[in-house]
This record gives C-alpha cells, structure tokens and sequence, in this order.
C-alpha cells in the first residue's frame, strides 16, 4: 500500500531548474523569499526569453498573521524624452506561424531596469540567508550551463530575430561563430553571467544602479536611458488590492498595474453570476465567462482605464497615467516550512536586442511596446512606473487554506488567473486540476476555446476558435497551495512547461 506524501513546503514554476534552485535554499534553511529570489536568478539561465535582470516584475509577500504586501520592481520610463534620430531604436517582425507580429528593439527601446533593486529590496525587509548564499545555484548554472529543452528552445527561435540583432546577443544565444540560435538539446552557457551574480551579491545593487555596471549601461550606443534614470530608481511596497468571491478573500497586484483591478472585477462579476459546482466545464461556466470577458474588455476600452464601472473596480482609473507593458513573463509561486509565501512574476519583455557588456543581461524592450506607445513613440510620459498585466497574488479561504498564485501570458493573464481562482473557489479542485483545467479568453470579437469546455450555449456573435490541444497562448499559471492543517500541494502550468517541486 502507497500513501500520497504530504509536502510541508513547495514552489511552481516554469522550469525543473528554476524550482530545484528555489526547493535547495528551502532545503537549506532559507524562507520561501529567499527561495523566490534563488528561483528568479536561476530562471535567468533556465528561462532565458523571459527572465532577465534587465526588466522587472512584482513579488507578493505573505507571512503568518500580516496583511500579504506588494514589491512593485517593474520598469520606469526615462527621466527625458530623447530625439528619435539619435537612439537605437527599430522595428523586427517575428513570425508566429498563424501571424507576423511587429516588436520595437534596440536600446532606444530599455526601460529602466528594476529587476535587481526588487531583489535586494526583498531581501532586506525580508530575507534570512545571505545574498552571496542566494545566488549560488544561478552561478551553478551559468558555470556549467544548462541544456536549452523543446519549450525554451521554441520560445527562443519564435523571438529569433530580436535574440540575433547585436553581436553581444549572438555570442550568447547563438551556436559558436554563427548566427544560428542555439536549439533543443545544444548547452546555454552564459558565464559571464556568473562573474556579474558573485559581484554583485558582494557589492550590492549599487553596482547596477551607480557603479560600474550603470556606467557600461550609460555607454552603450543609442541608449534612451541615462545614469540618472538608474540612480534614482526605488523600488515600491504597496498595499495588494483585495477582492472576494465565495467567501474567499483574493489579494491582487493594485495599480498602476491594471491586472488586479481587472480581475477583482470579473471575480466580483461571477461571485454574482449562474455558475454552480456541478457545471465547471458545461454551457452555463462558458457562456458566463465569456459575458463576463465581454464586458470587461468594453468597461476597459469605453472607460479608458480612468472610470470606475463598480465600487470594487475604483482602482482602474489610477492606472490611466501609467502606460502598459504586457509581454512575455514568468512566474514561481514558494511556500516554506513556516507558513510564508511567495508569489514572483518577472518579464523582460521580448528583449532589447543588446546584453549589457560583461554581464550576460540582455536589457528589455518595454518602450518598443505597442500598448505603451498608442499615441506614437517616445511620446510616453517621463519618469513614471508603467502599468503591467503580471499579476501575482495570494488568495486566503474561510478554512484557512492559501494558494501564492499568478501566471505568465501577457494580455491572457488576467483570464487564465481568473478562471484558476474560480476553479479553486467555487469547483473545489485541488491545485493541479485547477491548473491543467480548460480555458477560454476573449480577445476583439475573437473566442479561444480550449478542448473540453462546453461551446453549445455560448451565444457570442463574433468568431469562435476551438483550439484542437491545450497551448501556452492560454497562460502558464503556477501555483502553490496550503491547506488549513498545513500541508502543501501544488502545479506548475503544462501549457507552459510548468514544475511543482516539494519537500
């Protein structure tokens, strides 16, 4: 007779290797931040596309007996707008298969960083273990290298073009004297990377933002930020928005992020709606999520982001002088031995182009977005956080149980998290039929449906898209569970090549 093991302490994420660096802190003594921040650095050789230190994300702490906290480490626009004609900034056209989609790279595209503030942010308000003990496993990695596997290996050639446009790029994502991407089964070897992570866990973010590494950034050719822009970055603690369906209290990412607040207003939406238990995969779950995406994409684009629709829903209006920056993420959900949790979402965007000499960081291209820039670019407001769709989070049930919760997937964040959170509120699934359930995401007049969700009642006039396999456009949610007696279960997002790893 086996019996199912019962995990005190966890982490999801979207690599074996992200969530092994994590679990070996936990292992070690560190708390679920620690592990958090060992995971992200980590992800920065595992996840390469998605997880630099040259972008930014968002780490909801939650600790026993405290309100759980936001750190807001995402990108800020430039102090000063600069003259087009002399920044590197330029247009590359990446082909998805079904579509060509146009990205803006080049250093005239850089936000300013706030990946590595955010670390050691959290890390003095609430780390155990020392910086140099926490970067240990990533310097592991970039030594040794890792072996780029299908998911990373797709996700690198579906961004090709962006990953072979400097030389510095090509030295680091290419096979040796070519311009040819690094494929499935070929060793990612960034060592250089290394040498950064042992100086800076000694020298501390100064280095990144004063020191010697702000002034190889200040010197790259066509940059758009200055040193200025890095000394004055500050990473920002907020107060999660809070939501409530089902009795269940659900702590979102608050603006200038706009994910929470979007969210918070489907959830309050459905807590009120016709879905019952017994129909998580019928008609009546489908069609009301597809009224309820339907009129938030319609509040949103009708409001500009700067109206109140519902009482619960004040805080979009806040996000209107943030510009957005929706793309590509990655997320590691962390639960320790002591009760704490960790739920990290990072983003680099696609990447500039350029890695900063020395360090193995490609800098990110969130000024070459398309949301950011809809009034033409370099017409962004200066010095200002931008808004993100990331949206990590925590969600508290009446028994006492919580999940650390959020997801990569950009635009589709916040309806792969909202349909998680319902699957887990109002269905009763455990973490991992919360994850691999079926979803759907209404975009324009077009809805996604993934195999498995009932279409036969939803009367939606535009086009309807049954995928034929479940598919990482969906999301890649990874979450961490604990129930009321302690125990911990978890799942990491098969869309997305996710990982639960426990101990």
């Amino acid at each position: 007779m086996t019996t199912e093991r019962e995990f005190k302490a966890g982490v999801a994420a979207g690599h074996a290797a992200t969530a092994e660096a994590a679990v070996s802190i936990l292992r070690e003594g560190g708390n679920a931040y620690d592990a958090a921040i060992a995971g992200f650095l980590a992800a920065c050789v595992a996840e390469p596309v998605l997880a630099s230190l040259g972008g930014g994300g968002f780490l909801v702490a939650h600790s026993p007996g405290s309100t759980p906290e936001v750190f807001d480490f995402f990108t800020e626009t430039p102090l000063a707008r600069p003259d087009p004609g002399n920044v590197d900034f330029r247009p590359i056209d990446v082909d998805f298969g079904t579509t060509v989609q146009e990205f803006h790279i080049g250093m005239g595209a850089v936000a300013t960083p706030g990946a590595v503030a955010g670390i050691f942010d959290v890390h003095r308000a609430l780390g155990r273990m020392p910086m140099t003990a926490l970067v240990e496993p990533a310097i592991a990695l970039s030594k040794s290298g890792i072996v780029m596997n299908e998911f990373q290996a797709y996700l690198l050639g579906l961004v090709g073009p962006i990953y072979v446009a400097s030389a510095s790029a090509r030295a680091q994502f290419c096979k040796d004297g070519s311009d040819m991407l690094l494929a499935a089964g070929d060793r990612y070897h960034p060592a250089a990377f290394a040498d950064f992570l042992d100086s800076l866990a000694n020298e501390g973010p100064a280095l990144f933002y004063r020191g010697d590494v702000a002034a190889r950034i200040a010197d790259m050719d066509g940059v758009t930020i200055g040193r200025n822009d890095l000394s004055r970055y500050k990473v920002e603690r907020r107060t999660p928005h809070r939501s409530r369906i089902a009795g269940h209290d659900v702590y979102l990412n608050p603006p200038p992020a706009i994910g929470g607040a979007l969210i918070d207003y489907m959830l309050r939406e459905l807590d009120r709606s016709e879905i019952v238990p017994a129909d998580a995969f019928g008609g009546g779950h489908t069609a009301a999520l597809t009224r309820v995406m339907d009129a938030c994409n319609r509040i949103r684009a009708e409001s500009g982001i700067d109206r109140n629709p519902l009482a619960g829903a004040a805080a979009i209006a806040e996000a209107a002088s943030h510009p957005a920056a929706y793309r590509g993420t990655t997320h590691i959900s962390v639960a320790d031995r002591d009760g704490n949790m960790a739920a990290l979402t990072v983003s680099n965007g696609e990447g500039c182009g350029h890695v900063v000499p020395g360090t193995g960081i490609m800098l990110n291209n969130m000024l070459g977005e398309d949301d950011l820039n809809a009034v033409g670019f370099f017409n962004w407001p200066e010095g200002v956080r931008l808004s993100s769709m990331m949206t990590p989070g925590v969600l508290a049930a009446p028994d006492g149980a919580s999940t650390a919760f959020g997801s990569g997937g950009s635009n589709r964040i916040r309806t792969a998290l909202t349909q998680v959170i319902l699957n887990l509120c109002l269905y009763g699934m455990s973490a991992g039929e919360a994850v691999k359930a079926p979803r759907l995401h209404l975009e324009g007049a077009r809805l996604s449906v993934e195999p498995g969700l009932d279409t036969d009642q939803i009367d939606w006039p535009g086009d309807v898209q049954v995928w034929p396999a479940q598919n990482m456009f969906f999301g890649g949610a990874h979450i961490v569970r604990r129930n009321a007696a302690g125990v911990i279960a978890g799942a990491g997002d098969p869309r997305r090549d996710g990982v639960f790893l426990g101990l």
